[in-house]
Formats: structure tokens, sequence, C-alpha cells
């Protein structure tokens, strides 16, 4: 299962957005890392570097590398309407970021963890691909046995406080939720701006 393996604090900080959920580290040094970083005097940089950095915002944001990232892109500019949104709406419907849209797990980093330890069931049935895509209608839910039903619910408790999306049913008692319909850009009110990666994959 490949994943990002690499400073998640640092590139958090490079970008100046908590890409991997709450950071202490972006909170202490609000400036990029680095000898000089505490200066906060940055180059200028090109339309392609900007749009090279909202690429890879977005990238680690959702946990996906180059290849899988690229046919995420291939196959939003492959269906009718707007690329850049029909992306966003791919990535939502991951089975990680949905878990974690639900509060299924308080990152999406530990999302996929749940979901790639098999914690999960999509519709009654055991699934642990972090990518499989969440159609509307579709019911997750904690596995029936005493692990995975004591991990998800302390996760719930963790998350209390953090209402679930608003295109999602979430019944905690039963450590369960619906994914009602897939979201807007408004909802997903996304930290990259998606313009600029379909900008730059059209190139």
């Amino acid at each position: 299962m490949a994943r990002y393996r690499g400073p998640r604090e640092k590139i958090a900080r490079r970008f100046g957005v908590a890409l991997f959920g709450p950071s202490k580290a972006l909170e202490l040094r609000n400036f990029p890392p680095g000898q000089h970083g505490a200066r906060n005097t940055r180059r200028k940089v090109s339309e392609y570097g900007a749009a090279l950095a909202e690429k890879q915002k977005m990238k680690l944001q959702y946990g996906v590398l180059e290849r899988q990232f690229r046919r995420y892109f291939a196959e939003a500019q492959r269906r009718k309407g707007i690329t850049g949104e029909i992306l966003l709406q791919l990535l939502e419907q991951r089975l990680d970021n949905v878990a974690y849209r639900m509060g299924f797990a308080n990152t999406r980093f530990a999302a996929r963890q749940v979901v790639g330890h098999g914690h999960l069931t999509v519709n009654g049935k055991r699934c642990n691909i972090p990518s499989y895509q969440v159609k509307p209608g579709d019911v997750i839910a904690a596995r029936e046995n005493p692990r995975s039903q004591q991990l998800v619910g302390r996760f719930l408790e963790v998350t209390l406080g953090t209402p679930a999306a608003d295109w999602t049913t979430v019944d905690r008692d039963k450590l369960s939720g619906v994914f009602n319909r897939i979201p807007t850009r408004e909802e997903i009110a996304p930290i990259a701006n998606e313009q600029l990666v379909v900008e730059l994959y059209s190139r």
C-alpha cells in the first residue's frame, strides 16, 4: 500500500497549511522549515511553480502518490462537467476520506489505517481498500468484532466536537454512517486551487 512516508510537520510548515490534520509544529513555528525559514523570505514563484505547489498540496492532503493522482485526473477529464470539481469529488469519495469525514478517525492518515486494517465494512462487506470509491447510498460501518467496535467508538468520541460532513448521516450508537450524496465544491472547501492543477496537467 503506497503512501507518503516523509516528514509531515515539515511539509505542513513548507506550505503553511495543516495538510495532515491539526499541527502543533505549525502553530508554534508558523514559518517555513530550514535554516533561513524564520526570516520568511521567499523567492518569487513562477506560474509553473505555483501550480506544482497546488498539486502537491492536494496529493498530500488526500494521501495519494503521483501515478494514482494522474489516474484520478484522467477520470475527471473523461467525465462531463468541470474537471477540477470532479477531481475533488473523486478524491472525496475515497473510502478513507469518507471514514474521516464521518468521524471514524481524526485524520485522513488514521482513517487510511482503520480501512487498511480491515476495521470497516461497506454495505455489510469487509473492505480494506482505502481508494475504494464510495457511492451515494453506501453504508459504512465498523465490523462486528470487539476490536473494530472499540477502535471506531474511541475515534467517534475523539471527533465528537467535529460535526460529520453534511453529505453524510452518522449513527454514533450503531457505529455506522451513510454516504448520502456527492458533495459540491463549496462543501468540500479545498485547501488547494484545483484550477491550477487542471492547468498544470493541461500544459
